[in-house]
């Protein structure tokens, strides 16, 4: 059986207990806050680090911010990643999820063999859970959504999903990409060896809009077909409204409060 090529996406993140809003742009305040590897990708890389350790291979984990965000690569490259890769340029500044999948997927085609791509289900900046899904489309490749787990055996990924009221058991065959949830693996400790090694910088890459060959009308936030018009925390003053009973009687009473209210 031939080793496995994975390559996971990872993204630095605020720390979202820390995150404020300016009143006057209704944007995140990130001045201050301190930064972090977000927690589901976390989940992602031991995925892709089991699967590697059981059937060889290579990890390769690849992000998409400023250079700071490379502190993300140091980290994973800790924890047993083989190399990693940063997509870092001015010119992607304020792309949405559509363009953040495209450029990734660029990066993705630059490295031309994979087996399996590992992505966390949603980062907590955004909660779409939307840069997985988008990357598969402009890959063309087949995706499974909410895993738990995934192992490899003769030729077939296997992946248990997570539902809400139920398991799932997929089987597909590489190419293929994978979203793994917070319930997946638990991430493991880095050791000294792979930190001194991470350190060095000599395992990260780092590419911008050139290396990628990327045209002006996919880059950053004046090409993104969607943009957040507002930012707003909840008015907390306003208290809500309760129903006692069985489902079926809570739900016939909101029935009735929404037609009072006028939304039905």
């Amino acid at each position: 059986m031939a080793p496995l090529s994975i390559i996971v996406t990872v993204k630095q993140v605020p720390d979202t207990n820390e995150v404020r809003i300016d009143p006057k742009t209704n944007s995140l305040m990130r001045e201050g806050i301190p930064s972090i590897l977000n927690p589901e990708d976390a989940n992602a890389v031991e995925a892709a680090l089991r699967l590697r350790d059981e059937h060889g291979g290579s990890v390769t984990a690849i992000t998409m911010g400023p250079p700071q965000a490379e502190a993300v690569l140091e980290e994973v490259l800790c924890l047993g990643v083989d190399r990693a890769v940063l997509l870092s340029d001015r010119a992607f500044a304020g792309s949405d999820t559509l363009l953040t999948a495209f450029t990734l997927s660029r990066a993705v085609l630059k490295m031309k063999k994979f087996d399996l791509i590992l992505c966390g289900r949603q980062a907590i900046d955004g909660d779409t859970a939307q840069v997985g899904p988008q990357l598969a489309a402009f890959l063309g490749i087949p995706q499974v959504t909410y895993a738990e787990e995934i192992v490899f055996s003769e030729g077939l990924f296997r992946i248990q999903r997570g539902l809400e009221h139920t398991r799932e058991l997929v089987a597909a065959r590489p190419p293929l990409l994978v979203t793994v949830s917070a319930s997946g693996p638990v991430p493991r400790h880095g050791s000294l060896y792979a930190l001194a090694a991470a350190c060095s910088g000599e395992h990260i890459k780092r590419w911008g809009a050139r290396e990628l060959a990327l045209p002006p009308s996919m880059l950053g936030l004046s090409a993104s077909p969607t943009a957040v018009k507002k930012i707003f925390e909840p008015d907390r003053s306003v208290k809500g409204e309760a129903f006692e009973g069985s489902e079926k009687e809570m739900a016939a009473q909101l029935i009735v409060r929404l037609r009072e209210t006028g939304c039905l």
